[in-house]
């Protein structure tokens, strides 16, 4: 599959926490380095994710906040 977001990050999933209708998804991107993505439950079993799965985060955005 070929995308045009530039922002791909490789990681495995940590922990993986469904809600009633959002799964929230960790992703440890490298040691010590994690991020978590906010998907549907359907998107989940769709995918079939399971702690430990290999995946990649991939950030599509217009805009970058920081905070300091």
């Amino acid at each position: 599959m070929r995308l045009s977001a530039r922002n791909v990050l490789p990681g495995r999933v940590v922990a993986l926490t469904k809600g009633a209708t959002t799964a929230h998804v960790k992703i440890e991107l490298a040691p010590g380095l994690t991020m978590t993505s906010s998907i549907t439950n359907e998107a989940v079993e769709d995918l079939g994710l399971k702690v430990g799965d290999e995946v990649s985060a991939v950030i599509k955005s217009s805009d970058v906040m920081i905070g300091k």
